[in-house]
Order: structure tokens, then sequence, then C-alpha cells
């Protein structure tokens, strides 16, 4: 008899690393909200999963590594922590496995456990970038994946055209949290009503604020040139990398303040006239947010090599949700100080550029939302769904 025919439903979830965790965390609260005390709960998971009654099977720092250096070289250890991962589920045996982004490790798990029981349905809570480089992925996903659940809205339809498992939109996490993200009365002032608030976000990895820090810095010495005395410099960090971005920012020629906190930095946010970015999640913060950006990245020498496997033509996830880039990205050798001023300008004055900026923003709204939901309650709901998919053998 299965744990939903007894009244219960037994999840297993595995998270890979911090937005994983949350995101895990939101689900987790959705199905509790649904299921009360018939959600039963294992997994792989940080703190807010451990928040919602998960005990994780080991931490889950072990694992939380990005990048293709730095995944070689704990390469052993995440090997080891894959088969432990699968022996859990295994022993387990739960009504539904979700695996949440990470796919390097969390996709194994899948595989693994897809051979062990192939009758346990298998939900992907964030699709990887197909749709980006090696869409390949998608048919092959298709073998022992069942149900993928997508943060971006065109993601259904890429996973359609190349072969991929079903694929449901099941909206971002970001659109339940707009009241944090956009200004109040008074927090965002008109352009020449005090000074010019510039949010510079080098990045939350250690690598990629490594390499971004020196450009950021030579780029506000330009625009202190050109608009001397007018810019105030707002730096939110994460707190490993604080004492990094301290060193940097000693070195800058304006004055810059680190913010520490999700909550202080939702308020630079709610205050800060325009942004110079690292590629990543943050971009999509910034266009929900309306604030114009210019947006930066550097990788390793050995991951340019990689470049060849990129299928869009642009990294900014605002520029793809939208499928026009409306957001000026500079790239690798395009990353210099005088190329990323010479985008930024424009944008803390009155000009098309930082008007355009903010037309485009206006319709992710409408792009982005899901009418009456939340991502993890839709999410919820069909995890509960695809737990019903397929029928464990008789002999369990």
């Amino acid at each position: 008899m299965t744990a939903q025919q007894q009244g219960t439903l037994k999840v297993f979830v595995v998270a890979g690393e911090e937005s994983g965790d949350q995101l895990g965390g939101k689900l987790l609260a959705a199905l509790r909200t649904r299921l009360g005390d018939r959600l039963v709960v294992e997994g792989l998971g940080g703190r807010r999963m451990a928040e919602q009654g998960l005990a994780s099977i080991f931490p889950l720092d072990d694992i939380a590594v990005m990048g293709v250096l730095p995944v070689l070289a704990r390469l052993p250890t995440i090997v080891n922590r894959v088969w432990r991962t699968v022996d859990a589920v295994v022993a387990a045996r739960p009504d539904v496995l979700v695996i949440i982004d990470s796919p390097d490790f969390t996709h194994q798990v899948a595989k693994r456990t897809r051979a062990f029981l192939p009758w346990l349905p298998v939900v992907d809570y964030v699709s990887p970038s197909v749709w980006a480089w090696r869409p390949g992925r998608a048919r092959k996903m298709a073998a022992y994946i069942d149900h993928v659940l997508a943060l971006l809205p065109f993601e259904p339809e890429a996973h359609r055209r190349l072969g991929g498992p079903a694929c449901t939109y099941v909206g971002h996490p970001l659109i339940e949290r707009l009241d944090e993200l956009r200004p109040r009365a008074g927090e965002r002032p008109a352009l020449g009503e005090g000074p010019l608030r510039l949010l510079v976000l080098p990045g939350s990895r250690r690598s990629e604020a490594g390499r971004l820090l020196e450009p950021f810095g030579q780029t506000l010495e330009l625009i202190e040139r050109a608009l001397p005395g007018q810019v105030e410099v707002l730096v939110p960090a994460v707190p490993h990398l604080v004492p990094m971005i301290e060193k940097a920012v000693a070195t800058w020629p304006v004055p810059a303040t680190i913010v520490e906190g999700e909550a202080a930095k939702l308020q630079a946010f709610r205050h800060a006239h325009a942004a110079l970015a690292a590629s990543g999640t943050v971009t999509l913060e910034l266009a929900l947010s309306a604030v114009p950006m210019v947006v930066a990245y550097k990788v390793s020498k050995l991951e340019e090599q990689l470049r060849h496997l990129i299928t869009v033509d642009t990294v900014v996830l605002p520029n793809l949700i939208l499928g026009e880039k409306a957001i000026p990205e500079r790239l690798q050798w395009d990353c210099t100080p005088e190329k990323l001023a010479e985008a930024l300008l424009p944008l803390l004055r009155e000009t098309p550029e930082r008007a355009a900026q903010l037309a485009t923003f206006r319709r992710l709204d409408e792009v982005m939302t899901i009418p009456d939901d939340t991502p993890s309650a839709r999410a919820a709901r069909i995890v509960i769904e695809t737990a019903s998919l397929r029928s464990r053998p008789q002999e369990d």
C-alpha cells in the first residue's frame, strides 16, 4: 500500500545549493498548506527546508559548488554524495522525488534513482538552460524526469520543441516579492532631486566577483569624471564576500556603501536609479524593481572555450524573457571600463536609453504573472498530481 493510499504523501526533495533550498522551503510550505500532517518529507536541503520539517541527509555545503573548475576540484566528494542521496531515496521509497536546480548534481541523482525505482515519479523544479546550451539534454531528460516546473515563461515551448519532458510554467519566485522590490512613495526620487544612486553588484560567487570588482572600480572612475560628486554608490553583498568587497572598494575613486542583508538589499533596490550588475538572477530583480542597468560578466579562460556551445544571443534574463536585447550587456572581452561607462552614463540621465529600459520593464508583469495563484502553490499542485502518475509495483 502506498503512502497516498494511507492518506499521506511522502516527498523526497533534493536541493543542491542555497537558491534551491529557498525554492524548496516555499514548496514544502505550500505542500504543507494543502496536505497538513499528511505530508511526510525526507531529503537534502538547507535552513529553509529544515524550517519546514526536513532533516537533511548531509549538509548542503558538501555539494554547493558552481563552475567548471570548482566542480572538478570537489568531484570525488560530489560523486560520493550523489550515491549517498540515491541510497537514501531508494531506502525511503517515496511517492515522488523532487529535484531542485543544480542539474550537475540533482540530475545524476534522478538518473540513478530511475534505474533502481523505475516507477517513481520525478519532478524537476527549475529547468536547466537547454534553450541556451546543450539542447540535447532536453530529450535525454525525458528518460528520467516526468515533469519540469519552469521559472521562465518561454521554457515549456523550448522543451516541447526539443523533445523534453512535460513542462509547465509555474512562475518565477520573484513575482511573489513585488511588494518588496517596488519603490514606495518617496523612496526613489526623480533624477535631479538629490544624488544619483547607483547600485554596483559584482555577483554572489567569489570567482565572478573576483573578475568584476576591478573593472567595476575603473568604470566608476570614468563615471566620476563625467558626473563629479553626483553619484552615490551602494554595493549589496552576500556575507561571505564582504571582506573581499571591502578590500576592493577601498581603492575605488568614489565612496561606496556596502549593504548587507536581504532587507537592506531590497531597500537599496527601491532607492536606486541605475545599476551595474553581474549577469544572473539579480538582473531580473532589478528589472522588476524598474532599475535600468548595464550587465557585465567574465569567465575563466577554460570556460571561455565553451562559448561556441551557447545557442542564444543574450545572457540577460529579462532580455530572454521579452525576446529582445533591451538591456546592454558587456561580456568577456567587451567587459572593459570604457564600454561599461559608455553604456551606463545614459542611464543616469533622462535619455531615450533610460526611457526605453523603463518601458521594457513594464511589460514584464504581463509576461510573467500567473493568474489566481502563486508560483509555490502551483508547483505544489503539480507535484501532488505527478505523484499519482506511475504505479508502484504490487509487492511494495
